[in-house]
């Protein structure tokens, strides 16, 4: 019996991008690279910081890791939530489900806080039960730290959560946590590559998922 909905965030609840390339080309141009292109950086959202400075470098220096994540963190403290949208329908999507009783989650690779920050600003932080963010982990994802986590204080069980996200990442932490996945196409993952993985549901949209997830009571 489905109890829980957990959520990624970006390009699946909301739109960071413009803060997030404001964050990268700021943390890259103080460590003396050029700025990417942003297709490139699309491509990256999703990731951990760490991974993230990896793919955008071809660098695997640990040091220069560690700097990237506090110059970007430096800048998306001043930029990320005034750059940051919900998706049209997010809000309604939430309160459908909590009106239908489901608990509900989001498990990010964005900091715990910067979450709280942009649900506030969009008066809807009532909505989500539980956050996870990077702050909150050891190991980010596909590693399921998060997401066991987060079911285990939502009181649930893995076959009682769907975790819905947009990307490979998302749907291998899905996997690696043995709970159900649901994808979302409003990121840069298309649908022949999420058929690679055993997915419940792929909606073009969070309103699309909703409406599956409401045809299961």
């Amino acid at each position: 019996m489905l109890k829980a909905i957990i959520f990624d965030f970006d390009y699946t609840l909301g739109d960071s991008t413009n803060g997030i390339v404001l964050s990268i080309n700021y943390a890259l141009e103080k460590l003396g690279y050029a700025a990417p292109n942003i297709a490139d950086i699309k491509k990256t959202i999703g990731l951990s910081l760490k991974e993230t400075y990896f793919e955008l470098t071809s660098n695997n220096n640990l040091d220069e890791a560690e700097q990237f994540m506090k110059l970007f963190k430096e800048k998306a403290d001043s930029v990320m939530v005034a750059n940051t949208e919900l998706y049209a329908g997010v809000k309604d999507v939430l309160q459908k489900l909590k009106a239908k009783g489901y608990k509900t989650a989001i498990v990010t690779t964005k900091f715990h806080y910067r979450i709280e920050q942009i649900l506030s600003k969009f008066n809807a932080h009532e909505l989500i039960d539980i956050i996870v963010g990077a702050e909150d982990v050891k190991i980010e994802k596909p590693n399921p730290e998060g997401l066991l986590w987060a079911i285990e204080h939502l009181e649930t069980m893995n076959e009682e959560v769907f975790y819905v996200g947009d990307s490979l990442v998302d749907a291998k932490t899905a996997e690696n946590a043995k709970v159900e996945f649901i994808a979302v196409l409003t990121g840069t993952t298309t649908r022949d590559e999420f058929r690679s993985y055993n997915s419940a549901y792929i909606g073009k949209d969070i309103s699309d998922v909703c409406k599956y997830i409401l045809t299961l009571q």
